[in-house]
């Protein structure tokens, strides 16, 4: 963490100073705002974390609620998403107050004919997936670290609360084209309706959202008429795996996942409810806690569950749907205008819980439609960029529908009849099988996302294969040069919409003036088609628009700072001070990053990342028109 570039100041490094016009707050809510975005769910308050960074853009955000969300709902964080939190500087925060899912058990009917039993143990989170856990906390406590970074931010950026949005329209003309129709829900002026103009508008609010109707898209998909309970419980078991993620079938057909949660003694039972009948609307809302309560311990038994206390419950039914499309451009449209309303999260894909999929796929829709709006808005790319969103989250989007329909097909299977093997069901060990063959979906890493304007070929792939072009860039082990710390490399990234260069170095050495690399640094200091020359504003930091990391290969004692090129030490802020945090090596108490990653250690390579911590490239240290031409598409030359 760097801070103290423009000047010491004592207290929180996390509580940055406020911009200009922020000091006491965001104030009062505008007519006129660049962004609003409708919900504070997962999607929502991710994009507006992201946001919060720009301060020189007006975000609102609202909530048709009173207040935070405060218990309940998700709590499944897919070790993508700590990736993505370590980008917010909260990961650490998250991973110290969760459960970790270390191991998933699954049980099945006793081969003695009654209750049941153990059939199986896996470890959750294949080896080298990542280098952070598969974690479990409630959504409200991962909204809370969101809120308060968004309060910290020099936006000094809040939700306003006790408004909902009724109607949105899209105009042709004006800077702030579209038109927002919010409701005050609370207080002595509830009912009263209130007008917003943005420029962009993203719906957050969850699976009947407002936003989607009023631009009359469609939510398509079947709803599977049958109804799991879930409850947050305080209990007393003698079911020995009460604190292991566990998949129980039991022998009359019902089933339970359990998730133990943070703290030690919560834990979070989906209870199998049978199937109701699609003809009645009011089945669901017969279910009661002590009908989930009395299912749990009928396909738990003969293990005893005594519920002491009942925090969070709620019944759904199971479905798929996913809209056709996720921003107010029509299909016949699309090409000749970009969009400027947008919807995320459950405003755009409904599913299962079981999978614990909702959450994380939400928030990696806001991480990565924000660094866009962000720098559309900062008139460093084009509105075109925009057009993206769609294209990338809905295929992934589909993945998780066609996902969640296995994994919870799975979970509803009655066990086979060993003498009737025509009649179906699954036995346990293939919903075994089913678990650990999802395995990388659930941990977030199955998106890929397919060529297009920020997202290169894999033409140079083979100088770093193991950074595959269109994946989350995967983090290593390496040694900072300057203080010898043992750092992970993809740790160094921040949410603040910056590209990333990680230029790893040939064979040559780092005082070599010859080599790839220096050449590489060269042109990127000096040519005029330089990114970094055309794109960073005059009088920005070097490193405002680009943040650019150099990984050599030799070890950090056979080197130092002095040996390095001048532009891999910037100066910096208002008083020139040198960033020391460019350059790395390889940690020689971790497996080698040349070899872990596969980087061709003769030639190097330029590993190009976006903002939202996805491999955009792969190139050699001298494709520099290469480059230089990817950026040309993406963004537009710095205003003087």
């Amino acid at each position: 963490m760097q801070f103290y570039s423009d000047g010491y100041r004592p207290g929180d490094p996390d509580v940055r100073p406020p911009a200009p016009g922020r000091e006491n707050g965001q104030g009062p809510l505008p007519e006129e705002v660049d962004v609003l975005v409708v919900g504070t769910g997962p999607a929502g308050v991710v994009l507006a974390a992201q946001l919060a960074e720009f301060s020189g853009i007006t975000t609102r955000v609202v909530e048709r609620r009173e207040g935070p969300l405060a218990k309940g709902q998700a709590d499944g964080v897919a070790c993508r998403t700590v990736e993505m939190f370590e980008a917010f500087g909260l990961a650490d925060k998250l991973v110290r107050e969760a459960y970790w899912v270390n191991e998933t058990t699954f049980w099945g009917p006793a081969a003695a004919g009654t209750g049941i039993e153990r059939t199986g143990r896996v470890q959750d989170v294949a080896d080298g997936l990542s280098e952070y856990p598969h974690v479990i906390v409630n959504q409200a406590r991962m909204q809370a670290y969101l809120l308060e970074h968004m309060r910290n931010s020099p936006a000094r950026l809040e939700p306003d609360y006790g408004l909902e949005a009724t109607g949105v329209v899209v105009g042709d003309e004006g800077e702030y084209p579209v038109t927002v129709t919010l409701r005050r829900t609370e207080g002595p002026d509830a009912g009263e309706e209130v007008t917003v103009r943005a420029k962009y508008v993203v719906g957050c609010d969850g699976a009947r959202s407002a936003v989607r109707k009023s631009l009359g898209i469609q939510l398509h998909g079947d709803a599977r008429n049958h109804a799991w309970g879930v409850m947050d419980v305080l209990a007393v078991t003698d079911f020995p795996d009460i604190r292991l993620k566990s998949a129980i079938q039991s022998a009359t057909g019902g089933s339970i996942l359990i998730i133990p949660r943070e703290g030690g003694y919560l834990v979070r039972f989906y209870v199998d409810l049978g199937d109701v009948d699609p003809a009645d609307r009011g089945a669901r809302d017969r279910f009661t806690p002590e009908a989930i309560i009395d299912a749990a311990r009928k396909i738990l038994d003969p293990y005893t569950l005594e519920v002491q206390d009942i925090v969070w419950w709620s019944v759904y039914e199971v479905g798929q749907r996913l809209a056709d499309r996720f921003d107010d451009v029509l299909p016949a449209e699309r090409g000749s205008r970009s969009p400027r309303v947008f919807i995320a999260g459950d405003a755009c894909h409904t599913h299962s819980a079981k999978a614990g999929q909702g959450m994380n796929v939400s928030m990696q829709d806001g991480f990565n439609l924000g660094w866009k709006l962000g720098a559309v808005l900062e008139g460093r790319s084009p509105a075109s960029l925009l057009d993206t969103y769609t294209a990338e989250r809905q295929v992934i989007a589909q993945q998780l529908i066609d996902f969640d329909l296995l994994w919870s097909s799975a979970m509803a299977a009655k066990p086979k009849d060993p003498a009737n093997p025509d009649a179906g069901g699954m036995d346990a060990a293939e919903r075994q099988a089913v678990f650990t063959q999802g395995g990388r979906f659930t941990a977030g890493f199955a998106t890929e996302y397919a060529e297009n304007m920020i997202t290169g070929s894999a033409a140079h792939q083979h100088l770093a294969k193991g950074f595959p072009v269109g994946e989350r860039f995967h983090s290593a082990p390496v040694v900072r040069l300057a203080d010898a710390k043992p750092v992970e490399l993809g740790h160094q990234a921040q949410a603040d919409g910056r590209w990333r260069l990680y230029a790893f170095a040939d064979a040559a050495g780092p005082s070599d003036a010859e080599s790839a690399m220096a050449a590489f640094l060269r042109f990127l200091e000096s040519d005029p088609a330089s990114p970094v020359l055309r794109y960073t504003p005059e009088g920005a930091d070097p490193d405002a628009v680009f943040d650019i990391r150099g990984v050599y290969q030799q070890g950090h004692r056979f080197f130092s700072v002095a040996d390095l090129p001048a532009f891999l030490l910037p100066r910096k802020g208002p008083f020139g001070l040198t960033d020391y945090e460019k350059v790395f090596a390889p940690d020689p108490k971790a497996p080698d990053i040349f070899d872990e990653r596969g980087i061709d250690r003769a030639a190097g390579a330029l590993v190009v990342v976006r903002p939202d911590q996805y491999v955009a490239h792969v190139l050699g240290l001298n494709s520099h028109a290469e480059l230089a031409e990817f950026f040309e598409g993406i963004m537009l030359p710095a205003r003087p």
